[in-house]
């Protein structure tokens, strides 16, 4: 047995629990949704064999297209920040030609977060005038 296998493992338990089993509170995000396991990974090896090489402790399974199934050209590990921008909810603007969150933006350009959040929502500018114009 690997060293990550045990982790592995519950991480293949959890992502088939919330794509079959109805009673899962989260299979209404993933079953319900849709969202399957593709065949190779219908098996603890072939996940394994799939995903093992790339683990990095600490990191979590993450779908590239949220609306994609667990399949190896889909998934990939990442931290939990960067899951939490890959959520459907995400919000995401565009600015030259770059997507990122609201808070992707506010690091990027050192503008607080809370001035550009108020300028969009409150005060209703453009995307491009809340991040060209200079914090506060």
């Amino acid at each position: 047995m690997y060293k990550n296998e045990p982790r592995l493992l519950k991480i293949f338990s959890a992502m088939k629990r919330r794509c079959y089993n109805k009673n899962c509170s989260d299979y209404k995000n993933y079953g319900n949704r849709g969202i399957t396991v593709c065949k190779e990974w219908q098996s603890f090896r072939g996940f394994e064999k799939d995903m093992l090489p790339i683990f990095k402790e600490g990191l979590t399974l993450d779908r590239i297209d949220n609306n994609g199934n667990y399949e190896p050209s889909n998934c990939r590990w990442t931290t939990r920040k960067e899951q939490a921008n890959n959520r459907r909810n995400t919000r995401l603007f565009e600015f030259n030609g770059l997507k990122m969150t609201m808070t992707n933006w506010s690091k990027k350009l050192g503008i607080n977060r809370s001035t550009l959040t108020q300028r969009y929502y409150v005060y209703g500018w453009s995307i491009d005038k809340c991040l060209q114009t200079g914090g506060y």
